[in-house]
């Protein structure tokens, strides 16, 4: 039969067959699934975080804890400081807990159903395990797939509204066989060919079937709804050093960078909150000003310093020379680089 009389999914497990990348949480194609534990771990990592900001943490991680059972006995505290700069920390707070209760019954569940009550795991990711560790038909719709179905059947809608008809789509075109060959083949193609900005449309084996290359307009899908500017908020980092030893507090369990070891931090509020949640009174004098970017908000931080006159602050005193080692999230550790152009 001809190439393009094949079904979407013949022609695109042929491409990936020859064309698929080589990533440490993978078997290779038609090859058995691989370990569930790995695939978890990825697939937790993956949420929102590029592959290449991944591929370092993940090496390290399971060289680090190789196992659900090794994961589950680890402190939190080295948990959290091993995940940072991953961002999305409620992640690594539910890896955590998800690890303990899988660590508990034995095995990780192999349904959609089972897997979606446990901790961190949504739709999405209940189907990309379900699919990918234990080959059961699944319908897998990441960002990638999202752009690949919207521009090959030319989906109108704007996002969000348009998911529920490009789940609807993607399941007309999966498989019952090779379905976790399939997702990843789906993704590998989002990633490679069919790219946000300027597809490749001539290497694409679904070039034939596409609807958006055929109107002549893949740029113009998936729709993009109007774009909201988002509000701008203010706070205070504080650098208490005494003794070559600099001040870090635990941020609570649940909220933003919850768990984290962090600098004492003033409110985030619409106004710049001075000296409001500083650790103690004392002469704190203005470095420098910080910025990062959470989904629903932006932030802006100023950089304050002063020297202690005594440790009995509540956290822990770090040592300034091994301040790496404290595992601080992005806004943290900019903030570090901040009082270290100062000196």
């Amino acid at each position: 039969m001809d190439a393009k009389h094949l079904s979407v999914a013949e022609r695109l497990l042929d491409w990936y067959d020859r064309n698929h990348r080589s990533l440490p949480w993978r078997s290779p194609p038609g090859t058995p699934a691989p370990d569930p534990y790995r695939v978890w771990l990825s697939e937790v990592m993956l949420q929102q975080t590029q592959v290449a900001s991944v591929r370092p943490y993940f090496d390290e991680w399971t060289a680090r804890w190789p196992s659900f059972a090794a994961l589950a006995a680890a402190d939190d505290a080295d948990v959290m400081a091993a995940w940072a700069g991953l961002g999305y920390y409620a992640r690594a707070r539910n890896l955590l807990a998800c690890a303990r209760i899988v660590a508990a019954r034995g095995a990780l569940p192999d349904t959609e159903g089972e897997l979606r009550r446990l901790p961190g795991i949504g739709d999405y990711t209940a189907a990309a395990i379900a699919a990918i560790a234990f080959g059961r038909r699944a319908v897998v719709v990441d960002a990638n797939v999202e752009r690949v179905v919207s521009r090959l059947f030319a989906v109108e809608h704007p996002q969000p509204d348009a998911r529920p008809t490009i789940r609807t789509a993607t399941d007309t075109i999966t498989p019952d066989e090779r379905a976790g060959d399939f997702a990843q083949a789906m993704m590998d193609l989002g990633s490679m060919v069919c790219t946000a900005r300027s597809p490749r449309c001539l290497l694409c084996p679904l070039r034939d079937g596409c609807s958006a290359y055929t109107i002549g307009t893949p740029d113009a899908f998936p729709v993009k709804p109007a774009k909201k500017a988002k509000p701008r908020r203010h706070g205070t980092l504080f650098w208490a050093e005494r003794d070559g030893r600099v001040l870090l507090v635990r941020r609570p369990d649940k909220g933003l960078l919850g768990g984290m070891r962090a600098l004492p931090t003033g409110p985030w509020v619409e106004q710049a909150p001075g000296v409001q949640g500083a650790p103690f009174a004392a002469d704190w004098r203005t470095v420098g000003v910080v910025r990062h970017g959470f989904t629903h908000f932006d932030l802006a931080c100023t950089v304050m310093v002063a020297d202690a006159a005594d440790d009995t602050a509540p956290g822990e005193w770090w040592p300034v020379a091994d301040i790496a080692a404290a595992g601080l999230p992005t806004l943290f550790a900019r903030a570090i680089s901040v009082v270290e152009g100062m000196r």
